[in-house]
């Protein structure tokens, strides 16, 4: 988006929201178990951003299918105009919009598209977390002295 001018789609803008809460999540359980935090903090909040990298997997597989018009996406993709505000409104904002479509790729590399990098590393950043709150659970985090 910033620099290459790739822009958006509603599909797109929805994928980033498994990432605006799995980063911060993760700052902060690494500074909670730099200061000793309980396994089972550890290992929920591990779990938590597993189950949300799935689900934007998901999202992202869904998004792809739209994109080789296996499915039809959801009708925001589509740009909708509201409120025309009079005779002239209409012509206006068709002037002043680009619309961003979900099934019209920008981008893609080695055959595959944003959307289904994003599922790549989705599901890589769920895997992951989940052998991080398996290794958590099964003692092999920090030493002895963590709290239990």
């Amino acid at each position: 988006e910033y620099g290459f001018g790739i822009q958006p789609c509603p599909l797109c803008l929805e994928q980033r929201i498994a990432y605006y809460f799995a980063i911060p999540l993760a700052a902060l359980l690494a500074l909670g178990a730099a200061a000793g935090a309980s396994r089972k903090v550890l290992v929920l909040g591990l779990l938590a951003i597993a189950v949300g990298m799935i689900w934007n997997a998901g999202l992202g597989a869904y998004h792809s299918g739209v994109e080789w018009g296996w499915w039809k996406g959801p009708q925001d993709c589509a740009g909708p105009i509201n409120d025309l505000g009079g005779a002239g409104g209409l012509l206006k904002q068709l002037q002043s919009i680009r619309i961003v479509r979900c099934d019209e790729v920008q981008w893609r590399f080695l055959g595959l598209s944003l959307a289904g990098y994003n599922v790549l590393i989705s599901l890589a950043l769920a895997a992951t977390a989940l052998w991080g709150a398996l290794k958590i659970w099964n003692g092999g985090y920090g030493s002895s002295s963590v709290s239990q």
